[in-house]
């Protein structure tokens, strides 16, 4: 039986070249059917990665039968997979996430969760002698994996092995890092043909914080004033997201990537109290700009008090 693998929701560049990584990895080293799969459209970012390395994009699910063989990269959330996720048998998990509980497997299982910035990161480590055969399309994505992950190592996440494997990788590939990150990030930056409530999940987690469940929806970009523009109809529009995704309330942070800091907006009195607790900031208006805050997963969501 085919092996489905995928990462989380609203793929980003890592939960998109992740399950190729993986996928290719399995089928050529250890024989094993595997196909790549993704639980949404893959951000403007990995779009342009995939096209850049001329890889088609992988298959879109939203759900796994019962008893079929998964394996799950870049997450270990049950809220960020399908919601039958418990159903399948889940053979293996790789992530470099906090370990956030409520999956269930029918055996004990293969898991790799690594304090590292990029799940591909990971993988590299855990292809051995194998990663001397990596083809340059695998070798490009795994690249990209790095460089969106880390934000071109300006993320505090990031760590000496996944800067290295990137300018190693970069090498091999003839490629100046710095220019190829940029497009990346240019890629990333364009976000005139998505919707409000598009933008809002695109690259977004659900966490609970004092009894409160959250979207912690993240923009990094170097052009914030794009998405800045729509700042009235994105806070207009994140009550209804709450309200369809079953959260009660939505945090949407920019984070600029070349001053590296985020704004958050701030559309009512909880998103003020949070933005004063979390982060010592003084708010005075619908917006407040948090210097230094780039992660997420290690600057946000772990600050995140009410």
């Amino acid at each position: 039986m085919t092996i489905k693998v995928f990462g989380h929701k609203s793929p980003d560049t890592d939960s998109t070249g992740s399950p190729l990584i993986w996928a290719w990895y399995m089928r050529e080293h250890r024989g094993q059917d595997a196909q790549a799969k993704l639980l949404g459209e893959p951000n403007s970012e990995a779009k342009f990665v995939l096209d850049r390395w001329g890889v088609d994009q992988p298959e879109i699910i939203d759900g796994v039968a019962a008893g079929e063989p998964v394996v799950i990269v870049d997450t270990n959330n049950p809220d960020e997979l399908p919601a039958n996720v418990n159903d399948a048998d889940i053979v293996q998990i790789i992530d470099h996430h906090k370990l956030t509980g409520g999956l269930q497997t029918s055996g004990p299982i293969d898991i790799t969760i690594k304090p590292l910035a990029c799940t591909a990161t990971i993988m590299h480590n855990l292809m051995g002698d194998h990663e001397k055969m990596m083809t340059d399309e695998i070798k490009g994505l795994m690249l990209s994996c790095i460089l969106s992950d880390t934000l071109e190592f300006r993320s505090p996440t990031t760590t000496e092995q996944d800067k290295a494997l990137a300018g190693k990788l970069a090498a091999e590939l003839d490629l100046d890092l710095s220019a190829y990150a940029a497009e990346m990030f240019a890629a990333k930056s364009d976000v005139s043909a998505f919707s409000d409530a598009e933008l809002i999940r695109m690259d977004s987690k659900i966490n609970e914080v004092g009894g409160k469940k959250f979207r912690v929806s993240v923009l990094e970009t170097t052009a914030p004033e794009m998405p800045l523009k729509r700042k009235d109809s994105l806070m207009q529009t994140m009550p209804q997201v709450a309200q369809e995704d079953g959260v009660d309330e939505v945090l949407l942070f920019i984070v600029d990537i070349l001053k590296e800091e985020a704004t958050l907006l701030v559309p009512n009195d909880t998103v003020k109290t949070v933005a004063e607790k979390s982060f010592g900031a003084s708010v005075t208006g619908d917006t407040v700009v948090l210097p230094g805050i780039m992660s997420r997963k290690k600057q946000i969501i772990p600050a995140l008090t009410l």
